[in-house]
């Protein structure tokens, strides 16, 4: 069996500057690639997830309730919709990811569980495929897309593990809930020393 990193949603987009930013964004960018660098090696199978929207429907609103409906944001063919350049300069050091998930483009997407792989494959089949065991996750924000990713991951039956100082919540009020709610579906936190005071 193997270990998976799975970078959930490193893009300029949700960092500071970006369509839906979210504060410590551009940090946690810097922290991830810092774990890259030191920690590749550790890791059987790398991932990398992305907001890919093209028309996500009433996803995108003009007067968005920040629940349901959000500004525009990783919009697909946008630069903003890219791993954010401190970490895919890591990445492209270590060999780039294994596997590039990209999600949302006709709806909404939270988990990186929604998307497909390079060749279209779901992202829980591509894992399966390659004998994952075992996923640390990490990325923006914890108190959405990370936190659905965790949930959905534990329920394929893997060990979960949240990388807690390599990612960052909307609010503080958020982020305590999202890990509550984890920590209650079985997820394990791991401070990494790389990352976000938590």
């Amino acid at each position: 069996m193997s270990t998976a990193l799975i970078l959930v949603d490193v893009q300029p987009t949700f960092c500071e500057g970006g369509e839906l930013p979210v504060e410590g964004g551009n940090a946690v960018a810097a922290g991830v690639a810092a774990f890259l660098r030191a920690h590749r090696g550790d890791y059987d199978v790398l991932v990398t997830t992305q907001d890919h929207h093209v028309d996500p429907g009433d996803h995108f609103s003009d007067s968005p309730d920040f629940v349901d409906s959000w500004p525009a944001h990783g919009v697909a063919g946008t630069a903003n919709a890219e791993i954010h350049p401190e970490t895919a300069e890591a990445l492209a050091a270590a060999g780039g990811a294994d596997l590039t998930v990209l999600k949302g483009a006709h709806a909404a997407a939270y988990s990186g569980f929604d998307g497909t792989d390079q060749t279209g494959t779901p992202l829980a089949q591509a894992l399966r495929e390659r004998g994952v065991d075992t996923v640390d996750v990490c990325g923006i924000a914890e108190s959405h897309c990370v936190k659905e990713t965790v949930l959905d991951a534990l329920r394929e039956g893997l060990r979960t593990r949240l990388l807690v100082d390599l990612t960052v919540p909307v609010t503080a009020e958020l982020g305590a809930a999202a890990r509550a709610e984890m920590r209650a579906a079985g997820a394990e936190e791991i401070r990494t020393g790389l990352g976000l005071p938590r």
